[in-house]
C-alpha cells in the first residue's frame, strides 16, 4: 500500500475530539436513558418517585456542586450509607466527574472503616446521618484530612455535629452535564472485597469493565426496559449495584429501592408496585418462603428471580419452583473482582442441573485448572479461573496480590469447582473452606447440603477447626426452623445415614443465628474463631 493511501495519524486535538464522540462512560448511562424515556419512572424510594429526566438533572446538580468543592478526576470519595435516593444520585455524580466512588460497608466497626479510608486515600466522605458517629470515630484514627464531610438525611431528625447536609448539593443551580475526559479503563469505582477470609482489598473497576458486565447480565439474565425491580440488598455491594440497579437504569427499567431486606415489607412492595424482578441471596429467599404472609400475598407479577452471593440449597430451589411456578429463576455466580458476574444458570436448567453455577456468561471464559494451570478433565476438581473484560484493573496499592490473582494471564478466583460433560460448572467450595481432615478432603458444601435436607434445619454452616488428631475436624453450626426442635444426637444420627464417616461433623452446635455480612454471606471466619478451641482438651 502506498504512503498516499495510508491515513495520517490524527493530531492530539483531533484524537481528543474523536475520543469524546466515542465516549461511553459510567456517567453517560443515566443521561442516555433520560434522553430515551425522560418521563418514565426511574427510581422509587420511600414513596418519592423520580423520572429519568428528574434523576439526571439532580445528578448534574450534585456533580457540579461536588466539583465546586474540589472533587476532581481520580479522587476517591467514600460513600457510607444504607440504601437511599442520595446513594444513587451521588454514585452517578461522582462518575460524571471521573472520581472513584468507594462504598463502605455500613456494618463495619470504626476500626474497619478507618482501614478503608486510610487504604483508599479517600479525599472526602459522604455518610448517612446515623453512621456519622462511627465515621467520626474512624476519622479520629487517621492523619489524613478530609476535603469535606457531608451527611445524608436518612434516619435522624437533626444534622450530626461537624457535618454538612448533602441535600443542598442536589439543588445546585448548574444543571448542565459536566464534561471530564475519562478513558474507558480509568478507575471509576473501588469496591472493597467482603473480607470473609482476610483484610478487604480495594478492587478497582473501570467503565469498560462495568459495561461489559452489564451486557452479560442483560443478555443472559433476560433483562429489559419493561422490568420493575425491587432492590433490597445493600448498594455498597456490587451484586445489587452492578448486576441489577445499574443495568435497570441503563435499560430504562423502573427500580423500587428499599433500605433493607425486610421480608414482610418486600412482599408488600411486590404486590403494591407490581414488581416483576427480584434478586436475593439464598438466606433472604428462605426468609420470604418462611414468612407467614407469603402464601396470602399476590405475587403474580413476579416473573424473574435471581440468586447469588452464596450457594442456594437444592431443597430451596425445588421449593421455589413449586411455590412460584411462573418464576423464571437465575443463578448468578461470581465475585467482586468480576464486577461481579462470571457464570449464569438459566431458568430451564435449575432442576436438570441442580447445584450448578451454570455456564460462563456472555463476556466470560472460564476454566478449571490444577496447581500448574493445566486444564482438568470433566468431573475433576480444581481452581476456577476466568478471562473477561469484566475484570478489575487490579487491587489498589497491592501489586503482589494483583500479580498472584492474575498469574498466567487468567484471574484466579480462589474457588474450587468442576465441569460436567455438558460444560456446566459446579462450585465445590472456597479453597479456604475445603476441610482437610485425617488426610481426606471434605467439601463443606457437600456436608451443608446433606444437613440442610433435615426438615427442622433452617440454616447451616460447616467449617473446619483445629484438632490434635485429625488436624482439622468437620464442625457444623445449625439454626433450627421457627418452632422446630432438633437435638445434636438426632442431627449426628441423620448425618450418619447420609455421609461417609470422615465427612460427618465431629462437633455440632445449635445457634439462634449465623453471623453474616450485609450481602447475606455467612462469615465462616467468625465461626472458625468462635469454635477454634472446642477440641483443645483432646489428645492426639
Amino acid at each position: 500500500m502506498s504512503d498516499e493511501n495510508q491515513a495520517a495519524p490524527p493530531d492530539a486535538q483531533l484524537s481528543a475530539t474523536i475520543a469524546r464522540a466515542r465516549s461511553q462512560q459510567l456517567g453517560d448511562l443515566l443521561r442516555r436513558s433520560a434522553a430515551r424515556t425522560p418521563n418514565k419512572t426511574a427510581l422509587v424510594f420511600r414513596g418519592e418517585r423520580d423520572s429519568f429526566a428528574e434523576l439526571d438533572r439532580v445528578v448534574n446538580s450534585c456533580a457540579n456542586a461536588l466539583a465546586a468543592r474540589g472533587i476532581t478526576k481520580g479522587d476517591r470519595v467514600a460513600l457510607y450509607s444504607h440504601n437511599n435516593r442520595a446513594f444513587v444520585v451521588i454514585r452517578f455524580a461522582l462518575a460524571r466527574l471521573g472520581a472513584v466512588m468507594t462504598p463502605v460497608n455500613f456494618m463495619l466497626s470504626a476500626n474497619d472503616v478507618a482501614y478503608i479510608l486510610e487504604h483508599s486515600g479517600a479525599r472526602a466522605i459522604i455518610a448517612e446521618d446515623a453512621l456519622c458517629a462511627t465515621a467520626d470515630a474512624a476519622l479520629s484514627q487517621l492523619d489524613q484530612p478530609m476535603l469535606f464531610r457531608l451527611s445524608i438525611a436518612h434516619a435522624l431528625d437533626s444534622l450530626p455535629n461537624g457535618w454538612e447536609a448533602v441535600e443542598p448539593l442536589f439543588d445546585h443551580p448548574d444543571v448542565s452535564t459536566p464534561y471530564v475526559e475519562i478513558a474507558g479503563d480509568d478507575p471509576i469505582q473501588m469496591m472493597y472485597t467482603s473480607g470473609t477470609e482476610s483484610r478487604p482489598k480495594g478492587a478497582l473497576l473501570s467503565s469498560d469493565a462495568l459495561y461489559a458486565q452489564y451486557g452479560s447480565c442483560i443478555s443472559d439474565g433476560e433483562m429489559s426496559a419493561s422490568d420493575i425491580e425491587l432492590h433490597c440488598l445493600p448498594l455498597f455491594h456490587c451484586a445489587q449495584l452492578d448486576c441489577f440497579l445499574t443495568p435497570d437504569l441503563y435499560l430504562g427499567a423502573t427500580s423500587i429501592l428499599m433500605e433493607a431486606a425486610d421480608p414482610g415489607l418486600m412482599l408488600k412492595a411486590i404486590a403494591e408496585e407490581g414488581v416483576t424482578k427480584l434478586f436475593c441471596p439464598p438466606t433472604v429467599w428462605i426468609a420470604l418462603l418462611r414468612h407467614p404472609d407469603f402464601d396470602t400475598t399476590d405475587l403474580s407479577s413476579l416473573q424473574k428471580g435471581y440468586y447469588g452471593a452464596s450457594i442456594m440449597p437444592t431443597a430451596i430451589i425445588e421449593e421455589l419452583t413449586t411455590r412460584l411456578p411462573n418464576l423464571r429463576l437465575f443463578n448468578f455466580y461470581g465475585q467482586t473482582e468480576m464486577a461481579p458476574v462470571a457464570t449464569i444458570l438459566l431458568p430451564d436448567e435449575q432442576l436438570s442441573k441442580l447445584g450448578s453455577a451454570g455456564r460462563p456468561a456472555l463476556n466470560v471464559e472460564t476454566r478449571v485448572v490444577d496447581d500448574a494451570g493445566n486444564d482438568l478433565p470433566v468431573s475433576e476438581v480444581g481452581e476456577i479461573v476466568h478471562r473477561s473484560p469484566h475484570l478489575i484493573l487490579g487491587y489498589y496499592n497491592d501489586p503482589a496480590k494483583t500479580a498472584e490473582a492474575f498469574e498466567g494471564g487468567w484471574f484466579h478466583s480462589g474457588d474450587l469447582g468442576r465441569f460436567d460433560e455438558d460444560g456446566y460448572l459446579y462450585v465445590v467450595d472456597r479453597k479456604k473452606d475445603m476441610i482437610k481432615t485425617g488426610g481426606e478432603n471434605v467439601a463443606s458444601r457437600e456436608v451443608e447440603e446433606a444437613i440442610f435436607r433435615h426438615p427442622a434445619v433452617a440454616e447451616v454452616a460447616v467449617f473446619g477447626v483445629p484438632h490434635p488428631k485429625w488436624i482439622e475436624a468437620v464442625t457444623a453450626v445449625i439454626v433450627p426452623k421457627p418452632g422446630e426442635e432438633i437435638t445434636i444426637e438426632a442431627l449426628q444420627a441423620y448425618c450418619g445415614d447420609r455421609l461417609s464417616h470422615f465427612k460427618r461433623p465431629k462437633h455440632v452446635a445449635i445457634a439462634e443465628a449465623l453471623p453474616k455480612n450485609a450481602s447475606g454471606k455467612i462469615l465462616k471466619k467468625d465461626l472458625r474463631i468462635e469454635y477454634a478451641g472446642i477440641f483443645a482438651s483432646e489428645t492426639a
